[in-house]
């Protein structure tokens, strides 16, 4: 049961699947949710120029809705979908990319650029895990199963903690980012996300 409201409309709140990034706001007509729910994209309704309008049409940045989830009010919807490419019209992947106070479009939420950051290389991740492209490096490990993936974490895991123990930081960040880039396979490979990290970290922080 979704209630609209006196106008016909429901306000519905798109964010990321894999990073929980909230992206943007608008409003849904059950129309705009019908055609969201047939077509897996968002759709939205327009309160300015009175119209349905589907997300991306112009732009090419669609967003792939995996879940639609509504609030205990039963009067607000979260979509969680899959972007393709920015979301904000400005070319941010966010319409939140400002801090209440901060003046002009260049201002930016560094956590959650580097929160996109790994959303972004996650979502490549399940795209080479559903392909299995001839020649990738990903695709061979996802052959490999979970045993493969899992010493490579184990690898880098060791790499890096060896460079630091030898004082070489030149290689640190290096070895940290294959040890995150392989633990994001291991995540796919065992069908979770980094919601999912994320989720655990939120329960944990006091």
């Amino acid at each position: 049961m979704v209630k609209f409201s006196d106008d016909g409309l429901i306000p519905a709140i798109a964010q990321d699947a894999n990073t929980g990034e909230v992206l943007m706001v608008a409003y849904m007509s059950e129309e705009a949710l019908r055609r969201t729910i047939d077509s897996g994209q968002a759709w939205f309704y327009s309160r300015s120029r009175r119209e349905l309008w589907h997300k991306g049409a112009t732009s090419g940045c669609y967003l792939n809705v995996r879940a639609i989830e509504v609030d205990c009010d039963e009067d607000a919807l979260l979509l969680r979908v899959e972007p393709e490419g920015p979301t904000c019209h400005t070319g941010h992947r966010s319409c939140f990319y400002r801090k209440l106070g901060e003046q002009g479009t260049e201002a930016k939420d560094t956590q959650a650029a580097d929160t996109g950051m790994v959303g972004e290389l996650f979502r490549i991740i399940k795209e080479r895990q559903r392909t299995r492209p001839e020649g990738s490096y990903a695709s061979r490990l996802f052959e490999g199963g979970i045993d493969r993936i899992g010493r490579k974490v184990v690898e880098e895991a060791g790499e890096a903690v060896i460079a630091a123990k030898n004082g070489d930081l030149g290689p640190i960040a290096g070895e940290v980012a294959d040890l995150w880039f392989h633990s994001l396979m291991l995540l796919a490979a065992c069908g979770l996300s980094p919601e999912d990290v994320w989720a655990e970290l939120r329960k944990r922080r006091k």
